[in-house]
């Protein structure tokens, strides 16, 4: 198997441990059976998967995807093009798909934690400029990046203890962010691909989330 960048798992075997009511173990060893169609499930897990590849698909067919337009445009230019070149599009995608202020918001901070971003305040604030709705909650974003120290961080020449204490705000605003999202009952997985938080900070956070729910409840 070829190793594509630094990726190539090994080679591993299932191991099944049964200590049911019924014995000798009565069902099949093989997966596939589990499934209501065996064999449409063989067919389906015997050949090479299905590839969606954005990097050859042109923009305006990615468009075209109707709400999976959206997070494909993002992730097919986040780390090779300037945001700002995207900014409109986005915002026209948002307005026309009426996308929830939680998804907005999660969306802009991903992109201004992963992507290439000259001036993430002007690239929110393009972005917010063909909105109906949540045009103010978008605008803020623009100030909240400068507080915790995105812009800073994005200009060329920044010297080593600024980049520093900017890391440590981005760390700082993505741990806000998790949590935040994690009380409007986004999935933990999904939370943690935003913010590429650690499993143990997603755990602590996640803990401190449910903490917050019981107290709430006990009130």
């Amino acid at each position: 198997m070829e190793c594509y960048k630094c990726f190539c798992p090994p080679p591993s075997g299932p191991l099944l441990f049964y200590q049911g009511e019924r014995s000798p173990y009565p069902y099949s060893l093989r997966w596939l059976d589990a499934f209501d169609d065996p064999v449409l499930a063989t067919r389906i897990y015997s050949k090479d998967f299905p590839l969606i590849d954005l990097t050859v698909t042109s923009d305006e067919e990615i468009k075209t995807h109707r709400r999976a337009a959206l997070l494909e445009l993002v992730q097919k230019h986040i780390r090779t093009r300037d945001m700002l070149e995207l900014a409109r599009d986005i915002g026209l995608l948002f307005e026309r798909w009426q996308v929830p202020l939680m998804q907005k918001r999660a969306l802009l901070y991903y992109i201004a934690q992963t992507g290439n971003t000259s001036r993430p305040a002007d690239f929110i604030e393009m972005v917010a400029e063909p909105l109906s709705t949540d045009r103010e909650e978008i605008m803020t974003i623009a100030q909240q990046l400068k507080q915790i120290g995105f812009e800073e961080g994005m200009q060329a020449g920044v010297i080593q203890g600024r980049e520093q204490g900017i890391e440590q705000g981005m760390k700082t605003s993505a741990r806000q962010i998790a949590r935040q999202l994690l009380l409007t009952g986004m999935a933990r997985e999904q939370v943690q691909q935003i913010t590429r938080l650690s499993d143990e900070e997603m755990a602590q956070l996640a803990l401190s989330a449910n903490i917050q729910d019981d107290l709430s409840d006990n009130a």
